[in-house]
């Protein structure tokens, strides 16, 4: 399970790369969102995104017991979205000892 864990979110690391990358290099986020501001979806969207970040880093300060890691991700996630949850969960699978299972991904990290 750790292996497909490790695949699935390496590949959304990828692919979110990607289409940032792409999408970076045709329009400039701040250009993009002021044109698409009057538009509902997108702001129903923009914040269905934001919720879902805050949801993750309750998760993320709940494991961290660092308040600098804890600040240090907040800003990643707001800043960087899905690519910082994929790097986070990407890191913390990769932190697992050998025999450990998902289960520990669940559990807060040591002091």
């Amino acid at each position: 399970m750790v292996g497909a864990l490790k695949l699935l979110f390496g590949s959304i690391l990828v692919a979110m790369l990607y289409v940032t990358v792409t999408a970076s290099l045709q329009e400039g986020v701040f250009a993009a969102g002021a044109r698409l501001w009057p538009d509902l979806w997108f702001r129903a969207t923009l914040a269905d995104a934001y919720f879902g970040f805050v949801t993750v880093f309750v998760w993320i300060a709940w494991r961290e017991r660092s308040p600098l890691a804890r600040g240090v991700w907040f800003v990643l996630l707001m800043t960087l979205g899905n690519i910082a949850i994929a790097g986070y969960v990407l890191a913390a699978l990769f932190r697992l000892q050998p025999g450990q299972g998902v289960e520990a991904l669940f559990a807060r990290r040591p002091a």
